[in-house]
């Protein structure tokens, strides 16, 4: 037992302040017992973890209990309207070993009467009666002893009632066993459960109470400070339970309750009880963290007479010693600068009286107690891994130390005088007494501020190192603009110290940053501090940069404006004195912006020599006009991309606007970093085809770009030369010799300005505007990269000659006008230039009197003059007239493309160039229906040695057929002609002749047409026919010519009419074979019937043989052979399924080669159908031995084999070659026979006219088969 047992109320409050509570648990009975047990009960309660289910649906929590054991006495239960609860006692234990009957009634059973009834009028339900068993070393010396069971049971009768539960057994508490172990855990876990509900059933209930006092905060008399220590309370008995993170929340809660007052007191909703914090504020010492409770302001809260800061520090520094506890020492250092933050606010709007310094000095102090504290807590690597969190109150500390030395004069050269001492000594009698936590340290926040405010020197020195501390930190953490901040405010402190040297590093550090990141005002501040330095530094260059900087900046005032720029004017008007180099090279954006270029004539291409106007468009900075003595613009010439990209160039644009390219709102385009990427295309063709690859995207100006950036600042940031590494160089000056447009003597008045420029055209290429430069007497402004790229084309384009259809599409055979356009490009053409155009034999050009030229520039006509043409037989000679550069000169021909008569090869000839002529070919367009032909015609042009071919397509109107027709032995010859074009022609003096040297004077063709002239309409056709007669025998094959005369419809004029020729050859003209087919109907029938067999009896006659030579002429000898023989193959076949061929189908036959010979062949059919049935298919093949000598015809000249047939039944007679004949009985392949080297004879299907079958469209009636049914019918 610990000495609290018999101090309660001390007790308690020394556990406060100690922060050790532990929930109270009273023990009563015999003390003596709890004594022996306490140790070994303290040890053991807190060791197993217990699940704490709380209220209003929060996640429960896993929490180890531990309890203050103290005796039970009556003052210690609560009393009616008290809320505390780090005094409240949750549980209450009896204590007993009682074993005697008589013991237990004269005794134990009063004594635990008169404690449940202490309890009971207390209101106290939570309780619990403990009885020890020893074991058997008591019963020896007792004689009427009960089994423990009994007291036990009588305990529970007396004044347990139905809480059977509330009565538990120790048993042998002192003894290492199983049972003992069994009972203690027993024991253990009903303390556990009964300690946990009572917390839970008191904290909620306390809860309520905090919450309902917390909503009566809106009637009158509500007091926050009384509500503050009962919501501490809770705090308290969370952090007893070491709960930090909810003790942290109720904390949160008051700071959000009071923020929250304090916000609607600034909005005119103030609240009673606020007027005590607004009292003056008397002492400002800083926050307290070395405590964990600071009693003297809680205490001063409770009475309600704390200050704003007082209820600030201790809330702050409660929660910070929660936030170490939880292992967060980072949030306090970002909660601390919120909450110096805050209460500066805070006090303006409360108005709260503050000695002017004061709040300096107490934000100093807070800042270096909480950085103390989190060193306290924190080794130094931890505190150099989280720099990032602790540098805010660094810089935040040298910030106020800088305004406490501006305050007390420490920071003037003269020093402080006798008020500022005065003001001193006020603010350091506001610190108070150092506090006993801090008197031995030497490293204090107290012993610095005092000592800083003390003297200059010691100012000095404790203001630069928080400066370096901070700024090593923030740079450290990649904070760079912070710390370029903080440099910035150091900066400041030399300038007043009088030490511009010092000062002018880190001021070029902040405007270097400012510049590359567009912030305009603190660019305008930075930069007059910036200029006052370099002339404290003697630096001209450097202040007239500045100056002129300052004289463009839209941020200053007018006059402030006026002022830098005569110091400009000043300088521009210096006279060079003693040799001395004046010249300085400024940046363009400091006088003028560039906004926009336009070309003249828009398109901004011109060709060589023509005169092209640029006019810029300069908006000047400067508050009054300025007299510049010459404006130039740097250009490129890039001759290469104009020959890559064509004649003319690339289309560009003819003005181009520079307002986008301002980076920020009074921001010149020239603080780009850098100059801008020039884009190029870039094509990667095929050698062999000339077709495109790949293609991509080239930067031209790379080495400009990648490469490595110094640490200088942009041109303009007016930083010290670059000797001292600071400052980059001053943009470069045009080059000299380079193309250059100029203008003199140029006025430059505030806002826009258009200045018009000549612009060089007498080379051709690609001309980029890359600077531009305007000089002002000593003084260059210079725009180095002039960004987006601005170009113009000046192109020398060369001659071209193009030749296209009037009218599409050109038809072949008519006379057709073509027009002829010639681009003179750089070339002028000169009287007696002529065009010298080769002349072919399938496409003359007809020349006509009074051909006229028309030559026109940029699309308006000029004049028109006469053309001459003159035509030989090779060469046709077109003169030309007089045509300037660059215009365009047309004229019209006319052509006749001859139709090709067949596929006869002309003789050889040539062209005037030597090659040798093309012949055209027809070939099939996709687009149309008609053949085209393609015409090359080649030209020799006066300005180039080389011939120039051009290509024209004419379509063929009609499209010819022709056909062999026989009837029997007589022959016709059909000649069909479509009109596949668009137009409908007239065609005569038709006529079809035999064509070659041996023309038979016996074979006549005569025309079987009787019209002499046919119309012939779109898409429509006309058929001519001829019978050929001749009085011997007809040839094996004609060659025929089919002419005809055409004109368009309308015109049917003889002149018209055009030429047209059909060249064709027909072979095997005469008829070789004649079959006739009859069809024998049963015996005792007059017609066939369905399903009855009928005979086909087949006659194959000889009609002619081949004419004698002309078999010879064919290159197969086997095939001449087996005409020669007379074998032919016959086959019968339906494929239409009508008749089924019952037994033999095929067989050979031989003819003998001399005199007319038939044969006779029965072929047994069935038909499968009634009606009028055509005839079966009759097939008959030539026969073509592999050797026509090993074949023997048989004794009657007749050979039938039933065995051979056609391998494909299909097999046309106009179409199939060659036929495979192969043998039913065998089983091995054709290819297993070749491979063996036995040779197999083949099949060949006769022309269409050398078989001539007379039964081919006949047809025979066949009856349905007889029904022998008999159908009853009853009729009644």
């Amino acid at each position: 037992m610990d000495s609290g047992q018999e101090k309660p109320s001390a007790a308690a409050a020394a556990v406060i302040y100690a922060m050790e509570n532990k929930p109270i648990v009273t023990c009563a009975g015999d003390q003596a017992l709890f004594t022996s047990l306490y140790t070994a009960l303290a040890q053991q309660l807190p060791r197993e973890p217990m699940e704490w289910r709380r209220t209003y649906g929060r996640a429960p929590k896993m929490i180890h209990l531990e309890a203050n054991f103290v005796q039970f006495k009556e003052e210690l239960l609560p009393k009616d309207g008290t809320k505390a609860l780090l005094t409240f006692p949750f549980l209450h234990i009896y204590w007993t070993d009682c074993c005697d009957a008589e013991a237990y009634r004269g005794s134990v059973k009063e004594d635990v009467s008169r404690w449940q009834s202490s309890l009971r009028a207390h209101g106290s339900a939570d309780w619990l009666i403990i009885v020890v068993d020893g074991g058997d070393g008591r019963k020896k010396n007792k004689g009427n002893i009960l089994p423990r069971s009994s007291i036990v049971d009588k305990l529970r009768g007396d004044f347990c009632n139905k809480q059977n539960d509330r009565c538990v057994v120790l048993s042998e508490p002192l003894k290492d066993s199983s049972r003992s172990q069994e009972s203690w855990n027993s024991l253990l876990l009903k303390l556990r459960t009964l300690l946990l509900m009572s917390f839970t059933k008191n904290l909620g209930r306390f809860e309520d109470d905090m919450r309902t006092l917390r909503e009566k905060r809106t009637q009158p008399g509500w007091s926050f400070c009384q509500y503050f220590m009962v919501q501490e309370e809770l705090a308290f008995v969370f952090e007893m339970l070491q709960q930090f993170e909810d003790a942290l929340v109720q904390y949160d809660e008051l700071d959000a309750l009071f923020t929250q007052y304090v916000l609607n007191f600034g909005a005119g909703d103030a609240a009673k009880w606020l007027g005590s914090f607004c009292s003056p504020v008397l002492n400002w010492s800083g926050l307290l963290l070395r405590r964990p409770i600071d009693m003297e302001k809680r205490d001063s809260i409770q009475r309600g007479s704390a200050s704003l800061l007082d209820l600030r520090s201790y809330l702050f520094s409660r929660q910070c010693t929660l936030l170490i506890f939880l292992q967060r020492p980072w949030e306090v250092t970002q909660r601390a600068l919120d909450l110096l933050h805050n209460c500066v606010q805070e006090l303006r709007l409360l108005e709260v009286s503050v000695l002017r310094g004061a709040l300096d000095c107490w934000v100093f102090l807070s800042c270096l107690e909480v950085l103390h504290r989190i060193e306290s807590c924190c080794d130094r690597a931890q505190l150099a891994a989280n720099a990032s969190h602790t540098v805010g109150l660094w810089a935040y500390a040298a910030d106020k130390l800088k305004a406490l030395g501006h305050l007390c004069g420490l920071v003037s050269r003269k020093g402080p005088t006798s008020e500022d001492l005065n003001r001193t000594v006020d603010l350091l009698a506001g610190l108070g007494d150092e506090r006993p936590e801090t008197v031995n340290s030497l490293q204090s926040p107290y012993k610095k501020l005092k000592e800083a405010l003390s003297s200059v020197e010691a100012f000095e020195r404790h203001y630069l190192e928080l400066c370096q501390a901070a700024m090593e930190m923030y740079r450290a953490v990649g904070r760079l603009r912070s710390a370029r901040l903080l440099g910035k405010s150091l900066a400041e402190f030399y300038m007043s110290k009088g030490e511009p040297e010092r000062a002018e590093a880190l001021l070029a550090e902040a405007l270097r940053s400012y510049v590359c990141e567009g912030w305009t005002f603190p660019v305008t501040h930075t930069r007059k501090q910036m200029g006052e330095c370099q002339k404290l530094l003697r630096r001209s260059a450097d202040s007239l940069r500045t100056s002129a900087l300052l004289a463009g900046d839209g941020n200053l005032s007018a006059e402030e404006r006026m002022g830098f720029c005569r110091d400009v004017l000043d300088y521009a008007g210096q006279p060079a004195d003693g040799g001395g180099d004046l010249s300085a090279t400024l940046d363009m954006g400091v006088l003028a912006q560039l906004t926009r270029i336009r070309f003249g004539p828009d398109g901004a291409c011109v060709h060589s020599g023509a005169a092209l106007r640029v006019e810029l468009t300069l908006r000047c900075r400067m508050p009054v006009a300025v007299r510049v003595d010459e404006l130039a613009v740097g250009v490129h010439l890039d001759a290469e991309r104009v020959s890559k990209g064509g004649a003319r160039g690339a289309a560009l644009p003819g003005t181009v606007d520079f307002e986008a390219a301002v980076t920020a709102p009074g921001r010149p385009s020239s603080l780009s970093a850098g100059p801008p990427p020039e884009m190029d295309e870039a094509h990667d063709r095929s050698p062999s085809d000339d077709s495109l690859s790949s293609a991509g995207v080239v930067c031209r100006n790379a080495h400009l770009l990648v490469r490595r950036h110094d640490s200088g600042s942009p041109p303009d940031a007016s930083g010290p030369p670059a000797r001292n590494g600071a400052a980059g160089a001053p943009p470069a000056a045009p080059k000299e010799g380079a193309p250059v447009l100029r203008a003199s003597g140029i006025t430059l008045e505030p806002g826009d300005n258009s200045v018009v420029l000549a612009a060089a055209s007498n080379e051709a290429g690609t001309y980029t505007l890359r600077q531009l430069c305007v000089t002002l007497a000593n003084v260059s402004f210079v725009l180095p990269h002039i960004y987006p790229s601005v170009q113009y084309h000046v192109y020398s384009q060369e001659p071209q000659l193009s030749v296209r259809p009037l009218s599409e599409p050109l038809l072949a055979g008519l006379p057709q006008r073509v027009k002829f356009t010639l681009l003179t490009g750089h070339y002028a053409v000169r009287k007696g230039d002529a065009l010298q155009l080769s002349n072919s034999d399938s496409m003359p050009v007809l020349a006509h009197v009074g051909c006229t030229a028309r030559i026109a520039n940029n699309g308006g006509a000029v004049a028109e003059s006469a053309l001459s043409v003159q035509s030989s037989d090779k060469v046709t000679s077109i003169g030309l007239p007089p045509t300037p550069p660059y215009h365009t000169l047309e004229f019209h021909l006319e052509v006749l493309c001859l139709i090709p008569p067949g596929p006869e090869r002309l003789a050889d000839e040539r062209l005037t160039n030597g090659e040798a002529p093309r012949r055209p070919r027809s070939y099939s367009h996709p687009d149309t229906a008609m053949a085209a032909i393609d015409q090359r015609i080649s030209i020799d042009c006066p300005w180039s040695i080389y011939s120039t071919l051009l290509s024209l397509t004419f379509h063929i109107p009609f499209k010819t057929e022709h056909s062999l027709l026989s009837a029997g032995n007589r022959k016709y010859i059909q000649v069909c002609v479509h009109n596949v074009s668009d137009c409908d022609f007239t065609l005569a003096h038709v006529k079809l002749a035999e064509k070659g040297p041996r023309r038979r004077a016996s074979l006549e063709m005569p025309c079987l047409n009787a019209c002499a002239r046919q119309l012939l309409c779109s898409k429509q056709s006309v058929y001519f026919l001829w019978e050929a007669t001749c009085k011997e025998a007809l040839p094996s094959s004609l060659e025929c010519v089919f002419s005809a005369s055409f004109c368009p419809r309308g015109r049917c004029e003889d002149a018209a009419f055009e030429p047209f020729h059909h060249h064709f050859l027909l072979d095997n003209v005469p008829t070789l074979y004649s079959v006739r087919a009859d069809m024998v109907p049963p015996a005792g029938e007059r017609h066939c019937r369905s399903g009855s067999l009928c005979g086909l009896e087949v006659v194959i006659e000889r009609a002619a043989r081949p004419a004698d030579g002309e078999t010879a002429a064919d290159d197969d000898k086997t095939e001449a052979e087996g005409l020669e023989s007379g074998k032919v193959m016959y086959e019968v076949a339906d494929s239409s399924s009508n008749w089924a061929v019952c037994g033999r189908s095929s067989g050979l036959v031989s003819m003998p080669s001399s005199g007319s010979w038939a044969h006779k062949v029965h072929i047994e059919v069935m038909p499968l159908f009634a009606g009028h049935l055509p005839f079966p298919k009759i097939k008959v093949l030539k026969y073509l031995p592999h050797n026509a000598s090993s074949v023997q015809a048989d004794a009657d000249s007749q050979v039938e084999n039933d065995s051979l047939s056609l391998l494909d039944k299909t097999l046309d007679d106009a179409a199939a070659d060659t036929a495979s004949v192969r043998s039913r009985g065998s089983v091995q392949s054709l290819g297993e026979q070749q491979h063996r080297g036995v040779a197999l004879p083949r099949l060949d299907p006769f022309g269409p006219g050398q078989v001539f079958n007379h039964s081919h469209a006949r047809q025979v009636l066949v009856l349905p088969a007889a029904d022998e049914h008999i159908v009853e019918v009853h009729a009644t």
